[in-house]
């Protein structure tokens, strides 16, 4: 009897330990680490670092080699970047959103009978900027040339085993893609057959594209010969893409398409270098990008976040995922009608939504008892010293600044409030649930890179995801980012389309600083979840000292109480859904209980992480901690 006792106390050890477990390892780097969306693009990164390169080398080359492969993302999409330089200690910006073209105005997609702009096809389209993004980065902080750090994404152009991930994204798309003359003759090799898309594993060749970056290369060379620096080759690739033959192939193929991006649209856009929005949570610096993504709302959470204790409420206890998902509804709100362009007026109010004194005040509107289902933007001007000059348009459509009903505002929408006061919650079927939750987390990558050298990269990059339009004979994917803009000024004053603005956009690299030097880089995909599973990430390991693996696979929460902002061309396929949250499978039924009775409606998952691509700084052992989430292709190679 104690033999069979002791067997089974072994095997119940046993199991909780392997529950306590990752389901990958911690990757550990001495020297480097490259992480992507992509096993044969951490390979390009890899390559890049074994032949000298510094970090932002080898993030170029992940980023070239996800937009080859089609990782949700294409060569015409948009790149957002923070580069920590150790040579000036500072946090850059890189800003390479394309913007929207000639034409694109909001009496344009009215008079089409859209209330936002289109999701596919070349009307969808802004100027690219992935190109631009990745020559400015490699010209201004990398050490390689253009043909050095294209080499392994062109190998690939030339051919290589696509994965079912992608032949699959094809095959289902198909019908669409043949609605574009180029894009059919690129993604369906099998015209006719039953399966008209590549199989796994057979080699996908792209002779366009791979033409297209060999003459980017050849201008970079011939530059070169002629007695150019290094920096200045690289930007005469830079023109060739955007002034040069290609810019003309581009446009050319865009406009036969229905499309309106022009020649000037091209030549007068340019990737820019910004000054990131920062604040400090408990001692560590946390920075994003700015207003034109939808970074600063992370910054604005952990400003209201700071107010309670998150580590006496217990990791994904009832308390904490109720404060989350309060304080996120908050930002979202505030992200939803504050968020645009800075480079077009109105001037955002960022300093004030990202105060200390704003953030106490929303802290102190949140129901402790129950979801508030009428959540809303706040009134972040009198922290700026200035009176909110967009008080009758909130009024207009239903919100107001009176906190005096239960300490907080009443923000719901008119339209969607019934006569009692409460939320009009829709039932929604299966269907469109699912379509809803497509949009919710529709895709993208990242990449994440370090050196010993110091330098630190983090990319979010996207656009021209499949189904993709081809522009002309170029191999180029066309972004489809203008779906981000809004047409009615009721929703957002600040990101109205316009010719020439870039639209607020979902995605968010994220750099943390801890006393001076690089404590933490990440990234996600995921739409609208992005800032959702980077915030709960960093709080695992600042709150709930979890190691940077452990924190990429924790199960998190989502909040669909937010508007969308990409899929669907109706105000009905983007309104938020006031309570719902989605839940990790093993949440126990206690917590389940208490949320119900809070006015939740639950859904559940069994990855609800990201995925997530991350590094940790090891200051103490001068050494590097990958980690990279346990679902979807996302990997990492270190030495």
């Amino acid at each position: 009897m104690r033999s069979l006792a002791f067997f089974i106390l072994s095997i119940v050890c046993c199991f909780s330990a392997v529950s306590q477990q990752t389901q990958k390892p911690v990757l550990h780097g001495k020297h480097w680490m490259a992480i992507t969306g992509k096993p044969l693009a951490a390979t390009a990164g890899s390559m890049v670092f074994q032949q000298g390169g510094n970090a932002v080398d080898a993030a170029c080359a992940m980023l070239a080699a996800t937009c080859t492969m089609w990782d949700v993302l294409s060569w015409g999409g948009e790149t957002q970047a923070l580069i920590y330089n150790p040579k000036t200690k500072k946090v850059i910006g890189i800003n390479a959103m394309g913007v929207a073209p000639t034409g694109a105005t909001v009496d344009f997609f009215k008079s089409k009978g859209y209330d936002y702009p289109p999701e596919y096809g070349p009307l969808a389209a802004t100027t690219p900027g992935t190109v631009g993004g990745l020559c400015l980065m490699l010209a201004n902080y990398g050490r390689m040339s253009l043909k050095e750090v294209l080499a392994p994404c062109m190998q690939l152009a030339a051919g290589y085993p696509i994965e079912a991930q992608t032949a699959n994204s094809m095959e289902k798309g198909k019908q669409r893609i043949k609605e574009w003359p180029y894009s059919k003759k690129i993604f369906l090799p099998h015209l006719g057959e039953k399966r008209e898309a590549p199989e796994a594993g057979e080699i996908f060749i792209q002779k366009d594209l791979l033409e297209t970056l060999t003459k980017m290369v050849e201008a970079e060379q011939q530059a070169l010969k002629k007695g150019k620096s290094r920096k200045e080759a690289i930007m005469t690739a830079y023109d060739r893409f955007y002034k040069g033959d290609i810019a003309q192939e581009f446009v050319r193929g865009c406009q036969e398409q229905g499309g309106l991006i022009t020649m000037q649209d091209l030549a007068k856009w340019k990737p820019i270098e910004e000054e990131p929005m920062q604040v400090n949570y408990k001692g560590i610096d946390v920075y994003k990008l700015q207003q034109w993504t939808q970074g600063p709302m992370m910054l604005q959470s952990l400003n209201i976040l700071e107010n309670f204790d998150l580590k006496d409420m217990g990791y994904n206890s009832t308390k904490y995922i109720h404060t989350l998902y309060q304080t996120m509804n908050m930002t979202f709100a505030d992200r939803d009608f504050y968020y645009g362009d800075p480079a077009f007026p109105p001037a955002e109010p960022m300093k004030g939504l990202l105060s200390k004194a704003y953030a106490k005040q929303r802290a102190g509107q949140i129901s402790m008892k129950r979801n508030i289902p009428d959540i809303g933007p706040g009134d972040p001007y009198p922290f700026e010293g200035k009176i909110n000059p967009y008080t009758n348009l909130l009024k207009q459509r239903g919100y107001s600044f009176d906190t005096t009903k239960n300490n907080r505002p009443g923000f719901m929408p008119a339209h969607d409030v019934r006569n009692n006061g409460t939320a009009r919650i829709s039932p929604i079927g299966k269907e469109a649930d699912s379509a809803y939750m497509a949009r919710l987390w529709a895709g993208t990558t990242s990449v994440e890179a370090a050196d010993e050298e110091g330098w630190v990269v983090s990319i979010t990059p996207s656009g021209g995801w499949l189904p993709a339009t081809i522009a002309g004979n170029t191999g180029v994917g066309m972004s489809q980012r203008i779906q981000s803009f809004v047409l009615d000024s009721s929703q957002n004053p600040f990101n109205v389309i316009e010719p020439g603005k870039r639209p607020r956009v979902t995605l968010t690299p994220t750099l943390a600083l801890k006393d001076g030097k690089p404590f933490l880089s990440f990234a996600v995909q995921g739409g609208d979840t992005q800032d959702q599973n980077l915030l709960q990430f960093f709080l695992n390991i600042v709150e709930f000292g979890m190691n940077v693996q452990e924190a990429c696979e924790a199960a998190n929460i989502n909040t669909n109480q937010l508007w969308l902002s990409l899929g669907g061309t109706k105000t009905a396929d983007r309104k938020p859904r006031p309570g719902n949250l989605l839940l990790h499978q093993n949440t126990s039924e206690w917590v389940r209980k208490e949320l119900r009775e809070m006015g939740y409606t639950l859904t559940f998952d069994d990855r609800t992480s990201g995925p997530i691509n991350a590094i940790y700084f090891d200051w103490l052992h001068k050494s590097f901690w990958g980690g990279s989430s346990n679902h979807g292709e996302d990997y990492g190679i270190g030495w």
